[in-house]
């Protein structure tokens, strides 16, 4: 196992070593992500380590006529290890391609009704994480992370907690937890959330997690995550039972980070 361990980090090393990335590129993607600012030294080395490995490890197409450059490609990566910032990538592991659009996209959907009859809808989407891959992403939303935090949405982030939560081959807001027990734990404090942001809704509230949060379990956890990530003191003062589980599944607490 230490043999095993070993050659994993050397290989590491060397894709890092490989693929680093330059440091006014770094700093130009720190600059656009201003939820980035409040983390220690420590935590943003990893995060550039961790890109660099996810740059070598995954494909980015552009579509519709977009052309996916290296500053493009930098801050998605470093949007999306940041939830893995902890545990490192491999839950990224089950898939490849990351396909950006110019902006936003209808996807085709169909749904079965009580009556067995199938119908089909349009749904524009500025995102959306398969199963197996590819993860689609808007530019424009992306290129907007830095407005779009004010008001706790963030794109890559949302999508790749959906890749996390798809990760036992289920999207229903609980990604892959240590026991049967951490799972009911789980549900005990993400469903009393997810009722009450579908009671707010309901009755036209504002509300601090999107309510697009409120059309099932696994959009809760993703909206929660983003929410997690770009306003988590906003989270913890609101949220405080969702925040602590959240900072403890994914092993950071940016709201005490960003307190400092």
């Amino acid at each position: 196992m230490r043999l095993i361990q070993h050659w994993q980090a050397r290989r590491a090393a060397r894709i890092v070593a490989r693929r680093a990335i330059p440091d006014a590129l770094w700093q130009l993607t720190l600059a656009h992500l201003p939820f980035l600012t409040w983390r220690s030294t420590a935590d943003l080395a990893e995060l550039r380590r961790l890109s660099s490995l996810f740059l070598d490890s995954k494909e980015f197409t552009g579509a519709n006529g977009l052309v996916v450059d290296d500053a493009m490609a930098v801050c998605i990566a470093a949007q999306a290890v940041l939830p893995v910032l902890r545990f490192g990538l491999a839950p990224y592991n089950g898939f490849v391609g990351i396909v950006v659009q110019p902006d936003e996209v209808l996807a085709r959907r169909e749904v079965m009704d009580e009556h067995g009859v199938v119908h089909a809808y349009g749904e524009v989407v500025a995102g959306e994480a398969m199963e197996g891959g590819p993860v689609m992403l808007s530019w424009r939303d992306v290129q907007d992370a830095a407005i779009s935090a004010e008001h706790g949405y963030n794109v890559v982030i949302h999508e790749f907690a959906h890749v996390l939560d798809m990760a036992d081959g289920t999207a229903d807001g609980v990604p892959p937890l240590a026991s049967a027990q951490a799972r009911r734990q789980w549900l005990a404090v993400l469903m009393p959330a997810y009722d009450r942001l579908g009671e707010q809704v309901a009755c036209g509230y504002d509300t601090l997690l999107d309510p697009y949060g409120a059309q099932g379990p696994e959009e809760f956890f993703a909206v929660a995550t983003e929410t997690f990530f770009v306003q988590p003191q906003q989270l913890r003062a609101e949220h405080p039972d969702l925040h602590g589980m959240l900072a403890r599944y994914f092993q950071q607490d940016p709201a005490a980070d960003a307190g400092h």
